[in-house]
């Protein structure tokens, strides 16, 4: 089973849906690897006019694969480091995608989650959405998606969101920019239709060079030492003690060790 599902219509609007429903479309390696080949493949595709980023299921994306990140603790390092890189890769080719991306948000938007909708160019979201930046609670670091975080929230809502962990819904992901619109359920075609059709009227030549001027210019352009550095310091904490409980914790439905008792 393909678990990033990939189309391309007739008018140029290419859609890569995240096909893990049964965890709230939540990564892992085999994922992450599916959706860098997607991007890759898409991005070269002449017949391309825009991209929409979407969850199969319930949720939007729910986040890394919590089985998965707590067998993650234990790689050795060359795979630990691996692991992080191919989120950092996942979210660099998504935010430096050539053309016009659109995210359709509903249900459970965590961590990476909320990371690729920081990385899209336009992102509507359902009011039942649900938002957060949750790394710490289990004890890793969401540097790969950091620097995207900032761009899409500011430094000032991106420090207290993820450092806290706390949930927000749509109206806050709003107003704090991480989404451009809340949109009713039975609504949202008929706006991303009105979006699409606006992408479509833009000249395709245009639209990609000034992307990539808005992101060059703006230095929101990841080079790959900046990225090697963002994958060390997500692998290094993640083989932490903190992780290792952290993960622990949340699959036993426990506070960690570092929540302090009651008085």
């Amino acid at each position: 089973m393909s678990l990033v599902l990939l189309d391309i219509a007739a008018n140029g609007i290419a859609t890569a849906m995240l096909n893990r429903p049964e965890v709230g479309n939540a990564y892992n390696e085999d994922l992450l690897d599916e959706l860098i080949a997607g991007l890759r493949r898409l991005a070269q595709d002449q017949a391309v006019r825009a991209l929409v980023i979407r969850g199969a299921g319930k949720h939007f994306q729910a986040g890394a694969d919590i089985g998965w990140l707590g067998q993650a603790t234990a790689y050795p390092p060359e795979r630990n480091y691996q692991a992080s890189m191919a989120t950092t890769r996942a979210m660099q080719l998504l935010n430096e995608f050539p053309h016009p991306t659109i995210a359709v948000v509903q249900g459970a938007c965590f961590g990476g989650g909320a990371g690729m909708v920081c990385c899209v160019d336009v992102a509507l979201a359902t009011p039942e959405a649900l938002f957060g930046l949750t790394e710490v609670r289990v004890g890793v670091a969401p540097t790969p998606i950091s620097t995207h975080m900032v761009h899409a929230m500011g430094l000032r809502h991106t420090r207290r969101y993820a450092l806290t962990g706390e949930r927000f819904d749509a109206a806050e992901a709003q107003r704090i920019g991480l989404v451009h619109e809340v949109v009713p359920a039975a609504e949202m075609e008929a706006k991303l239709a009105q979006v699409l059709d606006a992408v479509l009227l833009g000249a395709p030549g245009a639209i990609e060079v000034t992307k990539r001027s808005f992101l060059g210019a703006n230095g929101l352009l990841l080079d790959e030492r900046q990225m090697t550095l963002l994958a060390h310091e997500s692998w290094l904490q993640r083989a932490t003690a903190e992780a290792r409980d952290g993960t622990a914790a949340f699959r036993e439905k426990r506070r960690p060790g570092w929540y302090p008792p009651a008085p």
